[in-house]
């Protein structure tokens, strides 16, 4: 089981704006091992940049198959390549290589995309039936924490103090938001999670994206079909897919949740799905402070989501439980036992 104990980087004030790590000579050829991974007989036309990200560089590679039709790729520099590569010519440049998709400038159809979106969460049943994923994944330059566990609650208990920790290291010690954070995990979560798999009710790990956002997802021009990408896959409850619908900043927003729920039904209980949305986008936002250094934007918008999550369950799981009048279920969370240390990057 892989252990997300990684070194972090986060971006400081002064790197907003600056060149990325990533050289952008290593996008103005093709690496052998890159031609290695393209059908025999295929004749490289070009390289040339293609789409943008913070973390990376990214290319398109035209080329020309044996019967003389014209194929093109997308090339991208991933910290961890899955079943992709390493530069023949730099052992630290690791690449990520798919065919292009001819791709829109727009959000996806709604309906489209939920209900697809939906079909990926009812397929996509984690291959152990425990919580997590098999090897760490990325939010931003971040791993999240992977780990497998039995219940949700503990898992998103894990995940949470893991950015917790990371938000911290990169914005500074806060003594408001340590005592929020301690709310959180005290009372917050184990209100709004334990309910999920107890008293008869359960729900399944569901393969989700994890990163879905308006700037990860298109409209294949070709195919008239909704595309993702930019994945930081786990196995999740998978309303935790929406966290980042939630703020009226985001293009894909609530009318987009709505139609969701049409396909996949919300979890029982019904009446807490916007609590708990409100509780994965706090995650989302203790992800971007962490990633932001000395942007204190993100930490004063979580300083506010848990204000109000805390003052809505001052009384936690266990006033819940006795109001409904079921038995409740204790649980011990164990420690989390990952490491993080900050990297500063040369300017």
């Amino acid at each position: 089981m892989a252990n997300p104990m990684e070194v972090l980087h986060v971006m400081t004030p002064a790197e907003w704006g600056k060149p990325i790590d990533v050289h952008e000579k290593w996008i103005q050829f093709v690496d052998e091992n890159v031609k290695a991974k393209f059908p025999s007989g295929t004749k490289i036309e070009s390289i040339r940049p293609h789409g943008a990200s913070y973390w990376t560089r990214t290319a398109e590679i035209s080329t020309q198959m044996t019967d003389g039709t014209s194929r093109s790729y997308f090339l991208k520099f991933v910290p961890e390549p899955i079943g992709t590569g390493t530069y023949a010519s730099a052992p630290d440049i690791h690449f990520f290589c798919c065919e292009l998709i001819n791709m829109t400038d727009e959000i996806p159809e709604i309906q489209a995309f939920t209900s697809t979106l939906a079909e990926l969460h009812s397929k996509g049943i984690s291959p152990n039936g425990k919580y997590g994923f098999h090897v760490p994944t990325y939010k931003g330059t971040i791993p999240q924490y992977t780990a497998w566990h039995d219940t949700w609650e503990e898992s998103y208990y894990h995940s949470m103090k893991w950015f917790i920790h990371a938000e911290e290291k990169s914005q500074g010690v806060d003594e408001e938001m340590q005592k929020l954070c301690q709310g959180v995990l005290d009372k917050v979560i184990p209100r709004l999670l334990r309910p999920l798999e107890t008293g008869g009710r359960q729900i399944q790990p569901r393969l989700i994206h994890g990163d879905l956002w308006a700037g990860n997802t298109s409209w294949n021009i070709d195919t008239n079909t909704p595309v993702i990408y930019d994945a930081a896959a786990l196995y999740a409850h998978n309303e935790m897919e929406m966290a980042a619908w939630r703020p009226i900043r985001h293009l894909i927003g609530k009318q987009y949740m709505k139609a969701y729920f049409h396909y996949f039904p919300v979890s029982a209980p019904e009446e807490d799905q916007d609590a708990r949305n409100m509780l994965y986008y706090l995650r989302w936002d203790l992800k971007s402070s962490a990633l932001f250094s000395g942007n204190l934007r993100y930490r004063n918008m979580a300083k506010e989501t848990m204000k109000i999550l805390i003052a809505k369950f001052p009384g936690g799981y266990e006033e819940w439980a006795k109001e409904k009048g079921e038995e409740p279920i204790h649980r011990v969370m164990p420690p989390t036992t990952i490491g993080l240390e900050l990297k500063e990057r040369p300017m």
